[in-house]
């Protein structure tokens, strides 16, 4: 039987391409971007390992600073999928699941998901946490990566398994997070 829950201790946040000059492009990029920094947040708080990448920095900019990833070592890439950059491969460790966030979905997102799927990774798209220019997009890769085994899921989702219970002592930071 898989692993089917989200467990915090098993888990690598990886935070594609929420860069600059892509942001303005994306169909309900603020929301997108709100629910990634709840995320990077929850994951922070639980001492969750995160990996953030850049897609050609040099024309897409930075990573944007509303998502509180300030001084968090960035993974600069030219390939669309991650895992056809070596250094990627070498960052993500032995982390079995991986939970994506990022832009754009049906090209970096795409190809990087169906590269971990390759790498027989457990990975969790973090559907409100992801977006596209165009809303067909998104909905075509949400649909493909499905089909090949990734677990389309939400923030919400991914923090309350995180959590398991709300007897833990920081359940109320975290869920502030949430909120």
């Amino acid at each position: 039987m898989t692993n089917t829950l989200m467990r915090a201790e098993r888990s690598l946040l990886l935070v594609i391409d929420f860069q600059a000059r892509l942001m303005p492009e994306i169909k309900d990029a603020a929301a997108c971007m709100e629910n990634a920094r709840r995320l990077v947040a929850a994951a922070a708080l639980l001492s969750g390992p995160m990996l953030v990448t850049e897609q050609n920095p040099k024309g897409l900019g930075q990573t944007v600073p509303e998502l509180g990833l300030a001084g968090r070592t960035t993974l600069t890439k030219q390939t669309f999928g991650s895992c056809a950059t070596p250094a990627f491969l070498d960052a993500i460790g032995t982390h079995p699941d991986i939970i994506v966030a990022g832009c754009e979905a049906h090209v970096c997102v795409l190809q990087t998901v169906l590269g971990l799927l390759e790498l027989a990774r457990k990975v969790y798209v973090v559907r409100d946490a992801i977006g596209a220019r165009r809303p067909e997009n998104k909905e075509t890769a949400l649909a493909r990566m499905a089909k090949h085994g990734a677990d389309i899921v939400t923030t919400e989702m991914v923090v309350f398994e995180w959590l398991r219970t709300s007897e833990r002592p920081d359940f109320k930071d975290i869920l502030a997070v949430i909120k």
